[in-house]
């Protein structure tokens, strides 16, 4: 009886490179769909902050467009995809809201024109001081 052999085996040495050229693309898409979650977060910070600094400006100073020019200002944002509502400013002591929508524009590679514009929208309501 003559011993067996082991079944000779192939070389492997590109089962690898296979592996990352199939993986690689789903890689890449997951990496720009988390940057673009994280700019989009940023932005709903911006938002926010301007929807405060809108309402204190609603507050504090009875010009109409007193709001928009403080949430323009507020920085960070297009004024192109901003929009502001001012609801009830009345008498010192009543209670002012003010609205900020904001359409966040996706502009990752891939990924931005797989969801596109975000809108965000943020209220704050204060109270009326003495002008």
């Amino acid at each position: 009886m003559s011993p067996r052999r082991a079944p000779a085996t192939r070389p492997q040495g590109g089962q690898a490179s296979v592996e990352l050229a199939l993986l690689l693309p789903l890689v890449v898409l997951l990496l720009l769909a988390v940057l673009q979650v994280g700019l989009v977060a940023k932005d709903v910070v911006l938002v926010t902050h301007a929807a405060r600094e809108a309402a204190r400006a609603a507050a504090t100073d009875p010009h109409p467009d007193a709001a928009r020019r403080a949430a323009e200002a507020s920085g960070g944002l297009r004024t192109d995809h901003l929009a502001v509502s001012v609801r009830g400013r009345g008498a010192a002591g009543s209670r002012v809201e003010v609205s900020v929508t904001y359409r966040v524009p996706t502009a990752v590679p891939l990924v931005g024109t797989l969801i596109g514009d975000v809108p965000v929208t943020r209220s704050v309501t204060m109270r009326v001081e003495d002008g």
